[in-house]
This record gives C-alpha cells, structure tokens and sequence, in this order.
C-alpha cells in the first residue's frame, strides 16, 4: 500500500532536483481494429485513440496540479503497426491517422509504428519496413522501431542489414530537420512489451487493452542524494541510490493508479529509468561524476554505471510489484548534458558509449554520426550492439542518426531531444560481414525451458 507521507517527503526532489514523471503513457490494443480495407483500419485506429485517450492530457494535468508533481509528456503506444496492418497494406494510411489523432488529443509522440523480426521476415513484414522512411518523413508524432535480435532467437542479420538502409534513406527524406526522422526510429534486441519510453515504445502482444505505464525519472534527485554521502565508500553510495529509487519509484506508482482510474484503464507499470534532459542538475553523466570519475569516459565509468543500475532497479522492486519497461540509467548523448560535455572535451568516444551499454538500460541513443557514414556501418553498430543484448540477455537497443549534409560539429533537434555532437566513427568497415545476411544463432544459455 502507498504511504502518503512517503510520497510528501519528496517535495524537495520536485522543488529543487528536477524530479518529474517523464511520461504517462497509454498503451492501446488495436488488434480490434484489423480490416482487409485500409481506410476502414485507418479510421478506427483513430477512433480508438481518440476514445480511449482524448482525456490522456487533461488527466495528466489534473494529476500534476493535485500533487505538484511535474508530468513532462503524455503519449500513447499502440500494438504493432506490422500486424495491424498487413490484411490491408494500409501502413502509411495508419500512420497518418495515428499523428492525427495524436495532434487532436494533444500527446507529444505515439509509438508502435514497429516491426518484431528477430527471427525472419514476412513478405508484408519487410513490405511494413520498407514503408518506415515515408512514415516517419510524412508525420510528426509517430515514433518506429524494430525488433532484430532476441536471446532466444539470436540476431536476424537480413533485417539487420536492411535497418542499415532504412536508417539512411530516412536522414535522407528529413535531411531539411536534421535529419530528425531518424529520433524516432530505434532498432532492438530484446525488446519488451511495456515499455513507456519513446521512440521504441509498442503495446506487446500479451498487452491488455487500454493499459497505463508510467515513466518516472531523477537523474538530479540521485546526484544530489550522493552528495550528502560525504566520502562515503561504494556499498554506501549503492544503498544511497537504491534507498532514493525506492522513493521515486513510490511517487510513479501512484501516479499511474490514479491516471489508470481515471481514464478506465489497467494499471501496468511502473518504468524507473533515469532519463536525464538537457537541463544541467538532470544528468546520468553528472551522477557518475558524483561518485568519483573526473568526467564520464574515465576508466572506470562502466563500473560506476553499473552499480547505478543495479541499484535503481533494487531500489524500484521494493517499491512495487510492478516494476517494467526498461528500469536503469539510460545514456543517450544529445539529451544528457554531461554526455555532450564529455564528447566535446574528447573523454567520451562512441566505443566507450558502447562499453557502457553492456550494464545499462537500452544502448546507443541519440547518437549523432556524419552524414556519409555508410549503411553498412550503421548495421554493423546495430549488430553489435544487439550481441551485447542477446548474449547478455538484456534488452539493447540503437538510436542513430547520420545527419545529412553534416559530418562535423553539432547538430540541434530542441527540446527534449538536445543538441548533439557528431561522432565519429571507424574508418574500417565490415561490408562483407552484412552483406553475408542469414542469422546468427542463439546462445548456448537460450537453450532451456
């Protein structure tokens, strides 16, 4: 049960520690709404939405002014357009509809616009992949992913190789926005059903119908918690976390009760992930620094970082039963000041970022790369980012964006999204390797039931 004054304890946290609920978000079945007509399924996928989560926003509202509790966006995420769509073929027809209910209701983003390939590929599966660039090219809202690897099914390297050039042709039709289509399309391995958090977020097939997942972030609340350790050695600092965790993790639950009550729906979960901005005070770079690196990218950052996630997911299980989504630090570089700090000052290189992405949630995010890097190379950093995930049997994801037209320098994308520094990348490549295709088996450690 919820202790109210657990929850008035953390005033200060939301006064002066950028605490805030990054995302409710409202997940939405639409298998309901499958027609061989796509303008029929088109029409009521936005019915749906328009039904289901027209009050999404002004809930949302009512919630943070009643608890002073920030709420920073409200979205919704829907089952996989890949399935909802193949009777018909309507996808771009779907993703339409989708931002245009998502501009009607008032939401920042809506998710499902996704695929699950880790194994193989349908012909309408790869047909749906082929239409992601225009999708994201012709809409606002509308966030992708695709799913190309798992534990038990290991990394499906035709659709890893065609990610690559999905990647690309997209930087290309939005290259007059920075290439932004590319922000909302995030490529995966292990991807899970309940996840709250944008671009890669999906309601799972094991999903209800109208189910709500909160996203809670404080990346600041937890710099400052370290700071009264005072010299304090590691086990402190982990309870330190763990014990603040458990805090803010108390506030989402009930905050996603209360919105799952209001606008008659489950209540699913709650997603404890650190999610910094680029507000300075609000960074998981800024945390690490805190427990003693000189600056993120310092031998000994991956060992800092996970004991940051260790314990915010320790923390988090005690406060609920139910914990999901992603829950851990996230490190993307262009929504993380002290990520972009690092790589400005050459501490933080795009193969550091990828060590640390090993203990983690999620991986690569928000990586902004010269504009001719190759496809090839884009899915070379998508297959290795996905063996870490499948070996490691944790979910990983990539988050890339070779900025048209740039190869140095800094890219802006506003708001939440940040500027971000371009990086580098290797000068080799591994063409034959993705162009060889077919499928990298399972791990040995998958083998069991």
């Amino acid at each position: 049960m919820l202790n109210i004054n657990e929850i008035l304890q953390t005033i200060e946290m939301i006064k002066d520690q950028h605490l805030d609920i990054r995302t409710i978000t409202m997940h939405l079945s639409l298998f309901d709404c499958i027609r061989d007509d796509k303008t029929k399924c088109a029409n009521l996928i936005y019915d749906k939405m328009i039904a289901k989560a027209g009050r999404l926003k002004s809930v949302g509202d009512a919630i943070a002014e009643k608890y002073g509790i920030p709420i920073v966006n409200k979205r919704v995420s829907v089952s996989p357009i890949s399935l909802i769509g193949s009777s018909s073929g309507g996808y771009i027809e779907i993703a339409k509809a989708l931002d245009k209910a998502a501009k009607e209701i008032g939401i920042d983003f809506v998710g499902g616009y996704s695929a699950l390939v880790q194994k193989g590929m349908t012909p309408k599966e790869k047909d749906f992949i082929l239409s992601i660039p225009e999708a994201l090219a012709s809409t606002e809202r509308v966030c992708s992913s695709i799913n190309i690897g798992s534990t038990r099914a290991g990394i499906n390297m035709d659709a890893v190789k065609l990610a690559g050039n999905i990647i690309k042709e997209t930087a290309y039709l939005t290259k007059d926005n920075e290439s932004i289509g590319c922000a909302k399309l995030v490529v995966f391995a292990n991807a899970v059903e309940d996840n709250p958090f944008m671009a890669g977020s999906f309601n799972g097939v094991g999903e209800g119908d109208a189910v709500i997942n909160v996203g809670i972030s404080g990346p600041g609340v937890v710099k400052a918690a370290i700071q009264r350790v005072n010299g304090g050695d590691c086990t402190e600092i982990a309870e330190t976390i763990k014990r603040t965790a458990f805090k803010i993790t108390r506030i989402g639950e009930l905050v996603a009760r209360e919105a799952a009550c209001e606008l008659n729906a489950s209540f699913g979960i709650v997603d404890l992930s650190l999610a910094p901005t680029p507000v300075r005070g609000d960074s998981v770079a800024q945390i690490l620094e805190e427990i003693g690196l000189s600056s993120v990218g310092a031998h000994g950052t991956t060992a800092c970082l996970y004991m940051l996630n260790d314990a915010v997911k320790k923390g988090g299980v005690m406060a609920s039963s139910h914990i999901g989504g992603l829950s851990g630090a996230f490190i993307p570089v262009s929504e993380d000041i002290g990520m972009i700090e690092a790589v400005k000052k050459g501490a933080l290189s795009l193969d550091k970022l990828e060590a640390m992405t090993a203990v983690c949630s999620v991986g690569l995010d928000m990586i902004a790369v010269p504009g001719d890097t190759s496809a090839s190379t884009i899915s070379a950093i998508i297959a290795d980012e996905a063996a870490i995930g499948v070996v490691n049997n944790k979910t990983t994801a990539v988050r890339i964006i070779p900025v048209y037209g740039k190869n140095e320098g800094f890219v802006e994308f506003g708001g939440l999204l940040g500027r971000a520094p371009i990086m580098k990348t290797s000068a080799e490549n591994a063409d034959l390797f993705i162009a060889r295709g077919g499928r990298i088996p399972a791990p040995i450690h998958s083998n069991k039931n």
